[in-house]
């Protein structure tokens, strides 16, 4: 007999024998132990993950000669044809070469006849997407009431393709891609079987390109053995599959660390005479960041015999967390972006310059770069009563080199934050007497005599919804003792409802401590602040007064720029005042 690839040799024989997938041996097996049968199952996953070898096995379990049972003997005549490929009662269909419902029918014409040998007639269809709309209909009567001596075995790499009724009338089982460290130690066994030596990172590295794999993983195997004559090492490995060996992208990685373009570029060199795939070194290069990420996050995540243990611990000593994650996230956009580069190392070269050209700056050098700016208090406005020491610093032009578009940004900010200040008074002679105890813990509210004062209070109530907006639209007219007399405008007219004056009356009451009744007036619209004077003013029309100027401020100091001047003058721009926006 010739020689046996790997991929069959070692195929198993039986569930024990199975690689990962214990999600789906469970309950297969649990079935036969237990004799609870569906008529139809599904096997789903991608290529090499076991779904024909778990079929088979099946098969086997469901006619072996000693019984049914999760543990076929192996050894009996129909063990050994189902090993073979040759038991006259397992129809193996390959539905991507007969797609057509002649051929369906005349593999459902048989279905109806009992079994030859064995208990059951299984029909194993594979890839069992690609059957016609038609031979799903054909087949679909039968997948729903077979007679009791016939079981379906579907598999298939595409379940999204197959018909939602079809779907309905198996059980489905999806098998999942086998991680590499499970790849990797099968592979071991296997070489130890076979008595072939191999170094472990190049055991890694197969498994790591047979991408969950196990039957990619053989055939690999295969051809690594047949390359190297019998002796597998790490740079056979990186020849056969055309990848490049670690240590390079550690230097690419060592070079982004010291911030050096020269010997990034010297790195990028030695690699383009090996003649790699930059995507695949970019997925090397992923790989790298996101082990370097972990040992920061947990160190304990490696074993000791991890390859380039100590080389992975310094760079995480020496690149900060928020390098790795920027790097990472360069280099996953630039692999996508990768194919529309002209040349694929320029891509890849542009890539790695990216990650130095974005490097955060450190802290000294935004420092020396940005220096602040010599502050000085602003004036305060002369219809507002301000506290020396509430007065905000804005930058002064003369002593500064502050453009006129940051120095109204800093104005607009003071003129916002430039209110009047509560100016807390003790309680008159006249003031209703209270407790003492009462008198020494709570805290004296201000007066309320002028407009000003109503627009303090009403900032410090804390309002939002109708209420705040009754507010905002009232003016101060009169106080007589705890009666309160407020004038509303045409908007406040339709918020004047006895729920929002009781609740605007509660938050009084808390603001001032004692019973407040407010009396509202009606006179018509207030009229529009621009003729009137500011003290006859709605706290809803100084918000609007304080933005127009803060805008017109910012409308100015970008139409004095000499930044702004220089773009419309060799540019011929124009600038759109309606976007200009004051920064509060």
């Amino acid at each position: 007999m010739g020689y046996q690839v790997l991929a069959r040799k070692w195929r198993p024989g039986n569930f024990s024998e199975m690689v990962g997938q214990t999600h789906v041996l469970r309950a297969i097996t649990n079935a036969l132990d237990n004799d609870r049968l569906h008529h139809a199952y599904l096997f789903t996953g991608t290529r090499g993950v076991g779904k024909t070898t778990i079929a088979r096995i099946f098969a086997k379990s469901l006619n072996c000669e000693k019984g049914i049972s999760s543990t076929p003997c192996g050894q009996c005549g129909i063990c050994q044809e189902i090993n073979d490929g040759r038991f006259v009662d397992l129809i193996e269909v390959d539905a991507a070469s007969r797609t057509k419902v002649e051929d369906t029918r005349e593999l459902l014409d048989n279905v109806q006849y009992a079994a030859t040998r064995g208990r059951y007639k299984v029909y194993l269809i594979d890839e069992v997407h690609m059957l016609s709309t038609h031979s799903f209909n054909a087949l679909l009567k039968t997948l729903e009431e077979p007679p009791p001596h016939v079981k379906f075995l579907l598999a298939t790499t595409d379940p999204q393709k197959l018909p939602v009724t079809i779907l309905s009338r198996c059980l489905q089982f999806n098998l999942k891609r086998l991680p590499p460290e499970l790849i990797q130690e099968h592979l071991r066994y296997v070489l130890t079987e076979e008595k072939i030596e191999a170094e472990n990172s190049a055991l890694k590295q197969l498994a790591r390109s047979a991408d969950g794999s196990m039957r990619d993983a053989l055939s690999l195997l295969d051809q690594a053995i047949a390359y190297s004559g019998g002796q597998l090492t790490t740079a056979q490995i990186h020849e056969m599959l055309g990848t490049i060996e670690q240590t390079h992208v550690l230097k690419l990685v060592q070079a982004l660390a010291e911030n050096s373009g020269e010997a990034l570029l010297n790195c990028i060199q030695q690699l383009a005479e090996q003649a790699p795939d930059f995507n695949s070194v970019l997925a090397d290069l992923i790989d790298l960041l996101y082990r370097v990420a972990l040992q920061q996050t947990v160190r304990s995540a490696f074993s000791d015999d991890e390859d380039n243990k100590d080389t992975i611990e310094q760079l995480a000593e020496n690149i900060s967390p928020q390098d790795i994650q920027l790097y990472y996230q360069i280099a996953l956009i630039g692999r996508r972006d990768l194919p529309l580069s002209p040349d694929l190392r320029t891509g890849f070269e542009m890539i790695m310059l990216r990650m130095l050209a974005f490097r955060p700056a450190s802290a000294s050098n935004t420092a020396l770069t940005n220096p602040e700016p010599n502050i000085q208090p602003a004036p305060a406005s002369p219809d507002t009563k301000i506290q020396k020491s509430s007065t905000t610093p804005i930058p002064q032009s003369t002593t500064s080199s502050i453009s006129p578009a940051k120095q109204a940004i800093a104005a607009a900010k003071a003129l916002t934050e430039a209110k009047p200040s509560k100016q807390k008074a003790p309680l008159s002679k006249t003031s209703p007497p209270v407790q003492k105890k009462q008198e020494e813990s709570e805290t004296q509210a201000p007066p309320l005599t002028s407009s000003d004062d109503w627009h303090t209070i009403v900032e410090s109530l804390k309002l939002s919804g109708l209420v705040q907006q009754l507010a905002l639209n009232s003016l101060y007219k009169s106080r007589d003792g705890n009666t309160i007399t407020l004038q509303v405008d045409r908007n406040g007219e339709r918020l004047r409802s006895p729920q929002m004056i009781k609740r605007l009356e509660e938050a009084l009451q808390s603001y001032f401590n004692t019973q407040i009744k407010l009396v509202f007036e009606s006179k018509g619209s207030i009229q529009n602040e621009s003729i009137l004077p500011h003290k006859t003013e709605t706290p809803a029309m100084r918000q609007q007064r304080e933005a127009n100027e803060r805008l017109e401020i910012a409308k100015q100091s970008i139409s004095n720029d000499p930044n702004i001047k220089e773009l419309q003058n060799t540019f011929n721009a124009r600038v759109v005042t309606d976007s200009i926006k004051p920064l509060l």
